[in-house]
């Protein structure tokens, strides 16, 4: 995920993170919603960033992971970052 020397804003994001998971997502989301819904009842923390206040950052998501729909999920937790997929992805994933 590196572009020449300079990380990418994703790489940004999921370096900075001091959670279980990260996920990027957008206001009006109902399957963001229930990302949420499903970190928070299986007791884990998470960070959300909202694409609608980044620009470009939706672009470089889709260049990154090819996962076209929010949310777009990450699990934190291991040594490297684990792309998990979408809210349907993560609850198969959990």
């Amino acid at each position: 995920m590196r572009e020449g020397s300079q990380l990418s804003q994703v790489r940004e994001h999921l370096e900075s993170a001091n959670t279980d998971f990260l996920f990027f997502s957008q206001t009006i989301c109902p399957y963001c919603t229930r990302a949420e819904r499903t970190l928070d009842a299986h007791g884990l923390t998470y960070t959300e960033v909202n694409l609608d206040h980044h620009d470009g950052l939706r672009e470089q998501v889709v260049a990154e992971t090819r996962h076209r729909t929010v949310p777009v999920v990450f699990d934190l937790r291991g040594d490297e970052p684990v792309f998990v997929g979408g809210s349907d992805h993560l609850l198969e994933y959990l």
